[in-house]
């Protein structure tokens, strides 16, 4: 991406929905992974699209079960695979709760992608910290392949990840091989140990000391639930780390995908086209209220 494509932010510019802003793109169900027991990851095929569905790492898609209604979910796969969507999704309410009960060969659509990614290229030749917490994952493993792909244009990598539970953990198969194959620094704790536990218990910001990083040189990328991104981010401020130097992904209460339902307007900013991922000191003043 040129530099002439960035924000006066800083973040990348969003690249605007591959197809028109409501059309659908018909994707069929490849793979279904169980997530624990509230989460599940589906592989949507989109090969048969000319040049498939691309997107950059931190847009979502609006899914939609036929017949039921639709649900944006961030894409949770792998940047350079434009033939294949992967979408994270947590079982909560009607929608998303008809997506679970889908299987392999089933079919659903997909319009998007929409909205503003992590700006990758504003990190490249620094460090970079990844601070997830629960399904916040799910929007921050797009940035992670990028980097690995590309992994000789960043500076040292840490991802600091927080669950609930042990069976909470996403990917935990992937990230205990992301540490010594592409060389970054991989933390994870869970909040409640079971007898199958071996590893550090408490909250992600136990962490944050830990991480190889120096926050003048770097970027930090957060995304997680509300309480966990507050207190991350008040702690990494404490730390000496410039709000400027941190982004966050405000991706809940959205509904259309297009500004154009108004679930998810702020002030003059719209989630789903101004973000989901913005500057921390752009949307500092939206911490203090719950729900964002």
């Amino acid at each position: 991406m040129s530099t002439s494509a960035r924000t006066k932010t800083g973040a990348a510019a969003a690249r605007p929905p591959a197809s028109a802003p409501f059309h659908l793109v018909p994707a069929r169900i490849r793979e279904v992974t169980r997530e624990g027991e509230h989460n599940f990851t589906l592989e949507l095929d989109v090969s048969g699209r000319p040049g498939g569905l691309p997107f950059e790492p931190g847009q979502f898609n609006m899914l939609y079960v036929y017949g039921v209604g639709e649900v944006p979910i961030s894409v949770s796969g792998d940047p350079a695979d434009t033939g294949v969507l992967v979408h994270t999704v947590r079982d909560t309410g009607f929608v998303t709760n008809a997506l679970r009960k889908l299987g392999p060969g089933d079919s659903l659509g997909v319009r998007g992608p929409y909205g503003r990614p992590w700006p990758v290229e504003e990190a490249n030749g620094q460090d970079l910290l990844i601070v997830a917490g629960g399904l916040g994952l799910a929007p921050l493993r797009p940035v992670l392949y990028h980097v690995f792909r590309h992994r000789k244009d960043f500076g040292r990598v840490s991802l600091l990840y927080g669950a609930r539970t042990p069976s909470d953990l996403l990917y935990r198969a992937e990230i205990e091989t992301w540490g010594k194959k592409f060389g970054i620094q991989t933390l994870y704790t869970v909040d409640q140990a079971d007898p199958t536990w071996r590893g550090p218990v408490g909250v992600v910001t136990t962490l944050l000391r830990k991480a190889d990083f120096q926050g003048d040189r770097g970027l930090v990328f957060v995304c997680g639930p509300e309480i966990m991104m507050r207190f991350t981010l008040m702690d990494l401020e404490a730390m000496g780390i410039a709000d400027t130097r941190m982004y966050v992904s405000l991706e809940r209460n959205m509904k259309c995908g297009v500004g154009f339902c108004g679930h998810c307007q702020h002030g003059a900013s719209f989630v789903c086209k101004d973000g989901p991922v913005f500057r921390f000191d752009k949307v500092r003043d939206l911490f203090p209220r719950r729900e964002i």
